[in-house]
């Protein structure tokens, strides 16, 4: 079993790696904000707005109420990703401090956006959640790297170090 600290710590890390890479892209030109990279997602900004519109649905799915929209048109705005995403951050931490060890263990019942049915321990959405956003946030480094500007250290164990 995972326990709910540790379910706190890995959300306050998604949370930290997060901002320090909006905050990179607040440092960038509007051409390198959206500069097309050939993947899913297209941009850093793109990109963002995935790993912020991902965090959200899942919200949705363990907290409620459902959202049947994944991105909006007026996501895809630095001020968002600014606002929005940093007290989506803080309604997760709300929840998770509130989590019994039976919650935790507790399997939710939800529908991705295609209407499929599924169910999974609440702990592996959040542990899943928080490994999508590292997966997308490391891409964002990397475009990042692509454009000659060094990313922020986002890695887990810096988290660790630097917030103990």
């Amino acid at each position: 079993m995972v326990s709910k600290e540790v379910l706190q710590k890995h959300l306050q890390y998604t949370a930290w790696a997060s901002k320090l890479l909006v905050d990179a892209a607040g440092t960038l030109s509007a051409e390198e904000l959206t500069r097309d990279f050939a993947t899913a997602d297209k941009s850093v900004l793109g990109t963002l707005v995935h790993v912020f519109a991902a965090d959200r649905i899942w919200y949705s799915r363990v907290a409620g109420p459902a959202q049947d929209f994944f991105i909006r048109p007026e996501d895809h705005s630095l001020d968002v990703l600014r606002t929005a995403w940093p007290a989506l951050h803080e309604r997760w931490q709300t929840f998770a401090a509130g989590l019994t060890p039976d919650q935790i263990e507790a399997t939710v019942r939800y529908k991705d956006l295609r209407g499929n049915e599924h169910g999974q321990p609440l702990w592996q959405i959040l542990l899943h959640m928080v490994n999508h956003g590292s997966h997308h946030r490391g891409q964002v480094s990397g475009f990042l790297r692509a454009m000659g500007h060094k990313p922020p250290a986002t890695d887990l164990i810096y988290y660790y170090r630097v917030n103990p």
